[in-house]
């Protein structure tokens, strides 16, 4: 992932999805009086281009985000080819160099990221307002006129591969790789983000150009402006810039057919030899980021292992002195998702670590929670919430996934009443429906010849 960071943090990333037609301000309720977005405008331009637009006057700063349907699941046989792709808009463009777009975007200190994700590419962006025609100008260079300088490409080729080698020696930096390949196999969700080194290996700077022109097309994109700008003026300026961009793709279909099923549970165990430690993942299938009981999960994983006080942490840490550190998420995809339980101890004490975790798991499940407990964590989840979208950044952010991910501004503006809704009937449900209890798959990383025969259990 090619960064500049020079006055502002990277823009976060938030998932999420919405999609309305026509030019139109949306307006959303207030359901309690709580946070809720913003209004925005949304159109789309002829050439299928959808827009947000998002007026916050309170400092003199802009952010666009923008998303294309080149992601991950994209790459086909050929691993980290949307990661490379992604990164390659960079390496030079029709009018610019890479120095040349360096150079210009830090002398305004202006910020700037792209990267791919596993379902979509992002460019981010912020940038002082006065400076917007010079950085639209660069902009959208990057999106229509990238020509995928060679040398560039082989230099960053190079690098990842040696970044891929060094990443091998860290556990914590590959194991969710190994565990997404486990848990989904075959299926697109599957695919590692930056590759492996084999597959990189044989990634071309043609095979860039041919993923570019398949999956960088306006139809299937959408361009997310926020901050210090009135909206018919920014509305003119994003329509002309980009109202001449052409092309067509057919972004890979993903679904849920291909995902397996599993009967029983399974365990891989990667070996790293001169492992002190064992570093565990144990899980299964999560949801959908659209789905409608996405926030009262979030409140029960809270409970479980979403927080410091959570009961993960407080057995495997503060009482057993296991680890420094136990966890549970969800990370809810376009189809689909995964739910995981994730700690690490030393490799003497790998068993009694996991066992512990899944009790724990198992206590969630025989017997609920109380109504202390859920009060607690309800009022967790409520406080931390609103700082998620204070700036404009964040709420490009939340935008660019609304448009990805396929929900409504209902997540915001019901997000409290959705957690204070939240009873102890309600969570039971949720546990039963939600969290995973049977067939759990395990992914280790540790030294195997010390743990195997224990853990073949």
């Amino acid at each position: 992932m090619m960064r500049k960071i020079i006055t502002l943090a990277a823009l976060m990333l938030v998932i999420g999805g919405l999609l309305i037609s026509g030019g139109q301000t949306v307006r959303a309720a207030d359901n309690s009086g709580s946070f809720r977005l913003p209004d925005y405008e949304k159109f789309i331009l002829e050439n299928g281009l959808t827009v947000y637009l998002l007026e916050q006057h309170e400092v003199p700063l802009v952010y666009v985000s923008f998303a294309f349907p080149g992601g991950v699941v994209n790459d086909g046989t050929k691993y980290g080819l949307a990661s490379l792709t992604a990164e390659g808009l960079l390496f030079g463009t029709k009018n610019y160099t890479k120095k040349q777009i360096e150079d210009e975007l830090d002398y305004i200190g202006a910020s700037y990221e792209i990267s791919a994700t596993k379902e979509f590419a992002e460019i981010s962006m912020s940038f002082v307002n006065k400076d917007r025609e010079l950085v639209f100008s660069i902009l959208k260079d990057l999106v229509m006129n990238p020509t995928f300088n060679e040398q560039e490409f082989d230099k960053r080729k190079k690098r990842l591969l040696v970044e891929l080698k060094q990443a091998k020696e860290s556990p914590r930096a590959v194991i969710r790789s190994y565990y997404d390949k486990f848990l989904f196999q075959e299926h697109e969700y599957g695919n590692p983000v930056t590759g492996t080194r084999a597959t990189v290996a044989d990634i071309t700077v043609d095979d860039l150009k041919a993923f570019y022109n398949s999956f960088y097309f306006p139809a299937g994109s959408a361009i997310v402006v926020t901050g210090d700008f009135k909206t018919a003026e920014m509305k003119k300026a994003v329509s002309e810039l980009l109202s001449g961009w052409r092309g067509k793709g057919a972004a890979v279909s993903i679904t849920d057919r291909s995902i397996p099923a599993y009967d029983k549970s399974r365990l891989l165990l990667v070996n790293k030899e001169d492992a002190t430690e064992t570093r565990f993942l144990i899980g299964s299938f999560g949801i959908k980021r659209s789905n409608p009981d996405y926030v009262a999960v979030q409140v029960i994983n809270t409970i479980l292992g979403g927080r410091f006080t959570s009961w993960l942490n407080d057995e495997l840490r503060v009482n057993l002195g296991l680890t420094y550190g136990a966890w549970s998420a969800f990370t809810p995809r376009k189809v689909s998702g995964s739910f995981y339980i994730s700690s690490f101890t030393k490799t003497e004490t790998t068993i009694k670590a996991i066992d512990v975790a899944i009790e724990i798991l198992e206590k969630l499940h025989k017997e609920g929670v109380d109504e202390k407990t859920l009060l607690s964590a309800k009022n967790y989840v409520k406080g931390q919430y609103p700082p998620n979208y204070e700036t404009a950044g964040d709420l490009a952010s939340l935008l660019t996934a609304m448009f990805v991910f396929g929900f409504d501004e209902s997540f915001i503006n019901g997000f409290q009443k959705n957690v204070d809704d939240l009873d102890i009937g309600k969570a039971r449900w949720i546990i039963d429906k939600y969290f995973p209890r049977e067939n759990l798959q395990f992914v280790l990383i540790g030294k195997a010849s010390d743990i195997r025969a224990e853990v073949a259990k």
